[in-house]
């Protein structure tokens, strides 16, 4: 018998089997520092973290469903749009396959979208 709670996670969320788990977020003290650096960035990079971690991606398509802005630009990175476009977020995704348990995102880097003007993004490397 499983506990209570698990049986209200598990009936609570119709659109989940109990095998699939959501993705999970490497790098949330990236989004926290960037966050306490620039104020207004905080609140949209929170939603999109909050968003993101009860996803299940498996394809490029899932995640265009969920944001239809996102650019994939080239390999495994994709740019997110925050805030309407002031800034960006850089982030490499492995997704969920059959074999994992569940997909993960990286947070590479988080920017304005001037300082991403100035970069190539597919050589970006994660600044812990």
């Amino acid at each position: 018998m499983y506990p209570i709670w698990l049986h209200l996670r598990i009936f609570a969320s119709p659109r989940r089997d109990f095998a699939s788990l959501n993705m999970r977020i490497i790098a949330k003290e990236t989004l926290e520092r960037y966050g306490r650096k620039h104020a207004l960035a905080w609140q949209p990079l929170r939603a999109w973290h909050d968003l993101v971690k009860q996803e299940t991606w498996n394809t490029p398509e899932d995640i265009k469903r969920s944001f239809p802005s996102v650019s994939f630009v080239g390999g495994d990175r994709l740019v997110f749009n925050i805030k309407g476009n002031a800034y960006r977020l850089v982030a490499r995704v492995r997704y969920k396959k059959p074999s994992t348990k569940q997909g993960v995102v990286d947070v590479i880097r988080v920017m304005t979208h001037a300082e991403y003007d100035k970069v190539d993004v597919t050589t970006l490397r994660y600044e812990g």
